[in-house]
């Protein structure tokens, strides 16, 4: 794991930030030889969203079909 003084980061934040995330490495933070921040790569992970109810639904009965009929719907249609 590489380590790097705090100051040193300041000046080159953006291309550490690079660097841990094209080699997957962290980054140890230190100020005055002591650790106080480690700068890891973010892992990748799938959209919390989509397929996020796959397997907890059930269709029972006919999807293509209205619900009511006209005449069920009365004055609302």
């Amino acid at each position: 794991m590489k380590t790097i003084p705090a100051g040193q980061f300041k000046v080159h934040c953006l291309s550490i930030m690079d660097e841990v995330q094209a080699k997957r490495q962290a980054v140890v933070i230190t100020k005055r030889g002591k650790p106080v921040a480690k700068l890891v790569p973010i892992e990748k992970e799938k959209d919390d969203i989509f397929g996020f109810f796959k397997g907890k639904g059930k269709v029972t009965g006919d999807v293509v079909s209205p619900a009511l009929t006209p005449e069920e719907w009365g004055d609302l249609y």
